[in-house]
Formats: structure tokens, sequence, C-alpha cells
């Protein structure tokens, strides 16, 4: 037995696996939580720099490679836009060893905005490559090993700083050979044989791909699997994309769902992106020692075990969920408040850890409500088109609030407007959950006859 037919015989345990293998990887990123004392740091770039200059350039290529690798992905089926995540993520961390220039720096930021972009390919690919029945399942994995690798490379990172002493430049040379081995991990992912919109050869085993047997229905097969980008198959998933957008946003719980999703993404990635600024503005890295990788890593554990809680918890979610919304979102405003006013790097921290786990909790509970009356399809146009808003509006933000071209605010003020900006989504859904709730409690079921009820209207008639 060759080793493609060992693989076939494997079904859909290898793509899971694999993928599984590369999610921790890629993530297993032990100098991610220290980029910023090692910007301002070793590198010599003034914070001022790294706030109102660099971090925003992240933000524009995000939003400019989003749309059209949202496109390619499918297209490509995914595979090549897996390995050229992997590549992005070496080039990062070679840039970040061995150059100290600021373009070098700007070419990092554009880099890491590739990384991002394609984690949709990661995320969706698994859906082209196991049968529906495993979706679940191996959706589980997935998110559980990049939260395995995440954790265990934060984790890593503050031992190797706190108790070892390991400069910041080894931490990142360490990242180096992590994401170098998630590049290797990427050339053994299988390509899947269709896309979720662009349909190539039918698939065995939940995308394994199948040789195609010799013969003339082998070859037809083949003419079919190749004219994916034909102008007729192009107009078809256009037309299949127009109707699950109709699908998706018919409704006006999903509207609902997918508001608070942009609204709220929008403000946790642009306080993910610049917490490490107000740690350092707070407690200088330069003067003491820092913690920012065992912050990250009980935050992604309290973050995941919140998310996995709330999901064994029954409630009438089309009722209250509006109103969790709003509650989980005026604890994200208070912990953002409390890292811009705080002068305690242990008070800012904690502030860190309630936003993240709010975030997690409230992001679950809409994954899941858009996620349960919508195919795989519609899906995943939702989660790409909710990402893109989200992404826009973060662009905004930035270019308002970050840009040293605009306001060019310091680092404690964006935070009192990035606090201000979640108690307004706060106030819109805390709102909008009471009336749903006092509109659910005040209709009366319409009375039912009983059956003495229905003889005495017979009577009378």
């Amino acid at each position: 037995m060759n080793l493609r037919e060992k693989i076939r015989t494997l079904g859909w345990v290898y793509p899971t696996a694999i993928l599984c293998i590369y999610g921790f990887f890629a993530n297993c990123r032990c100098a991610e939580p220290f980029l910023t004392p090692y910007l301002v740091g070793p590198k010599n770039i003034s914070e001022e720099v790294v706030t109102n200059y660099l971090f925003p350039i992240w933000t524009y290529s995000y939003l400019a490679l989003l749309f059209p690798v949202f496109l390619l992905t499918d297209t490509l089926r995914y595979k090549p836009l897996i390995i050229l995540q992997g590549a992005a993520l070496v080039c990062n961390y070679c840039l970040l060893c061995f150059s100290d220039s600021l373009a070098a720096m700007t070419a990092l930021q554009f880099s890491y905005a590739v990384v991002t972009s394609t984690e949709v390919a990661y995320f969706s690919s698994i859906y082209c490559l196991v049968p529906p029945e495993r979706y679940q399942r191996a959706t589980g994995y997935l998110r559980a090993a990049s939260l395995i690798g995440y954790t265990f490379g934060a984790t890593l990172s503050q031992l190797l700083v706190s108790l070892a002493g390991t400069s910041l430049f080894h931490i990142n040379a360490i990242t180096l050979g992590t994401v170098s081995v998630a590049l290797l991990v990427s050339l053994a992912i299988p390509m899947p044989q269709r896309g979720m919109f662009f349909k190539g050869a039918e698939t065995h085993d939940g995308g394994v791909e199948e040789e195609i047997e010799k013969g003339t229905s082998g070859n037809k097969m083949e003419k079919k699997g190749s004219c994916c980008c034909s102008p007729v198959e192009v107009k078809r998933v256009f037309g299949q994309m127009r109707d699950a957008l109709k699908e998706a946003y018919g409704s006006g719980k999903v509207v609902c769902w997918s508001l608070w999703w942009a609204l709220a993404t929008s403000g946790y990635t642009q306080v993910f992106n610049y917490v490490q600024l107000i740690w350092d503005h707070v407690e200088p890295s330069s003067s003491g020692a820092i913690y920012n990788g065992g912050v990250e890593a009980v935050c992604t554990l309290v973050g995941a075990a919140a998310a996995f809680g709330v999901g064994h918890v029954r409630m009438a979610w089309g009722v209250w969920g509006e109103l969790c919304l709003g509650v989980f979102s005026a604890v994200g405003a208070g912990a953002v408040f409390l890292m811009a006013f705080t002068s305690s790097i242990w008070a800012s921290y904690t502030g860190y850890v309630l936003f993240k786990a709010s975030y997690m909790l409230a992001i679950t509970i809409t994954t899941f409500q858009i996620a349960a009356n919508l195919s795989m399809e519609c899906y995943a146009l939702t989660f790409g088109i909710n990402t893109f808003v989200a992404l826009a509006l973060q662009t905004v933000i930035t270019a308002i609030v970050v840009d040293e071209r605009a306001l060019g605010l310091d680092i404690v003020t964006q935070f009192v407007v990035y606090g201000s900006y979640y108690t307004g989504i706060s106030t819109l859904f805390f709102i909008r959950g009471l009336y749903t709730v006092c509109r659910h409690h005040c209709r009366r079921p319409p009375p039912t006859l009983t059956p003495h009820t229905e003889i005495l209207s017979i009577q009378r008639m």
C-alpha cells in the first residue's frame, strides 16, 4: 500500500491532524506578547512612532488584503493561502531578528497583514476536507490546537524571560524556529478537490484527493475540475453568493447579532493591538520585570474556559441574548477605562483579562446564534462580511484616532476613546435587549379551547 492509499484510508483524521499540528506551531509565537518592548527597546523605535505610524500600516494593509484573499481562498482551494501564511510568518521573524531599519519594520506590518488576512483559509479549509457530520468535532480540534499553541508560546516566553533571563532577541529566534516548522507542515496539508463555492472534482472520504481513473470518465472529470474559473462558473458562484446573502441577512436577528459582531470586534482588535503600549506607558519595560506573556496565557485560558462554559448554558438566547451582549459590553467598557486610568500595572493586567474574557463570552454566543439556522455557505459568507465590516470600522477608528496625520492621540487618550466606544455599544444593545425581553413577556399566548369549552360553544350555536 503506497502513501497516498494509506492517507486515504485515514479519512477525515489525517487532514484534521495535519491542520491541528500546523495551527499549534503557527500560533506558538513566543515573541508576540513582547513585540512592543522589543520594538521600543532593542530596536530603538520611539513609542510615538510605533503607536502613530507603524501599527496603523497593519490595519490599512489588512483591509486592502482581506477581500481579495477571501475570494482567492476558495478559488485556489485553501492550501496555497495556508502556505503563504506560513511563509509570511517566517518573513516576519526574519525581519525582527536580522533587521533594525524603520523600512524593515514597515514591511513587517504588511507581512503581518498577510498573516492575519489568510487566517480565513486555515479555519475554513477544514469544511472542504472533512464530511459534514465531522464539522463540529473538527472545528473544535482546530480551535483547541490554536489556543493551546498560543498559550504554550506565551507561557514559555514568560518563563524564559522571568526565570532564565533570556533576551528578547533569542525569544524571537525561538519563534522563528516554531513558525519555520509550521511552514514545513503546511506543505503536507491535503489539497481539497473543491471549494465551498467554486466546485471542482468530486471528493472522497471528506475531501482527501481521489485519484482520477483512466479512460473517458476520467477525462471528463479532469475537464470539469479544470474550468472552475470559466465565465459560466464565475456567474454561478456570484449567483450563489447573492442567494446566500439574501438568506443570511434576510433575518432581523442575524442582522442584529452581526451588528454587534462588527462593532465589538473592531474595538476588541484595537485594544488587543495597542494594549502592550498602555502597559509600557504604565510601567516601562526598561525599568522593571514584565509579565506580558503570563498575562496573555491567563487571558487565553480564561477566555477559552468562559467560551466553553457558555456553550453548555441552557437559556433562551433569542430573548435574553441581546441583553447579555449589552452587559458583556459594559464589562468590557469598564475594563478599558480601568486600563486607561490606573497607575498600577497589575490593575491594568486585570482589566485586560476581564476585557478579553467578556469578549470571548459574547462572541461565542454571537457565533452560534448566527450559525444556528444558516447553511455552511451562508455562514462562511456572513463570517467574511462581518469581519470585513469590523475591519472597515477599525480602519476608520485608526485613521481618526491613531494616525499621526489626523488626531494622533497619545495612548491613554486612545484607551479613553475605546472605553467610550464600548460604552456606546453597551447602551445600544442594553436598550435593544430590554425592548426584546419586554416584548416577549408582554405577548400573551392565545387562549386554547378545552373540550368542555368546545362542547358549550356548539350547544350555544
